[in-house]
This record gives structure tokens, sequence and C-alpha cells, in this order.
């Protein structure tokens, strides 16, 4: 599965959703963008998935009708620490994630 990363997430969380082709927005060149030309742009780059921390984003952009699919990390901070024990849970969440819908993984949540 071809997954991007949001720009306020670490860059090495990627090496742990193994099993997947994983880039940031600033490696896939689409950092600074506003949310609604930055999914016009993971949806022509024929990304999977798009990883983030932002909550509203769904709901805000109509995730129904995107091309690929959202995972909201809900973690104490984006700081990798808080994050890495959130990557077995992504990556059983990318397995089953279907484009236009949101899956959220937090601490504690199956």
């Amino acid at each position: 599965m071809r997954v991007i990363l949001d720009e306020c997430l670490p860059r090495v969380l990627g090496d742990d959703l193994t099993g997947h082709d994983v880039q940031t927005v600033q490696q896939a060149g689409f950092d600074g963008l506003k949310n609604g030309e930055l999914l016009k742009r993971i949806a022509a780059a024929q990304f999977d998935a798009f990883v983030t921390v932002d909550k509203n984003l769904p709901t805000e952009q109509r995730a129904a009708s995107l091309s690929f699919g959202i995972v909201v990390l809900r973690a104490k901070s984006n700081r990798i620490q808080d994050l890495r024990p959130l990557a077995n849970k992504i990556v059983d969440a990318l397995t089953t994630l279907k484009p236009g819908r949101v899956a959220i993984v937090a601490k504690g949540r199956r």
C-alpha cells in the first residue's frame, strides 16, 4: 500500500509501518499546502492512505469522496515516542482501510 505521512508527523514513523511504501508530505513535494489542495495532490499521486493527527480533517474535507483512506492518530503528542507504540495498530488499520474511509488509531483502541 502507498502511504503518505502528514507533514507534522516524524519521518521515522514510516520505518515502523512495515510492508508499506511510505513517503512523507515533504518527500512528495506537498509541504505547505492547505488541506484541500493537499488531498487533491495525494489523490492525483495515487496514494492509498494518508496518516495524520488532524482529527478534524475527515469531516472538514468530506473523506467519503476521497480515492484513498485516512488514518487519524490520537496520541499525547506527535513526537515519535508517543506515536511509535501505535505502529502495529496503524499497520492493522492500513490492512483493512478502504478509499473514502477513516480509521481512528489510539492507545487502547482496537
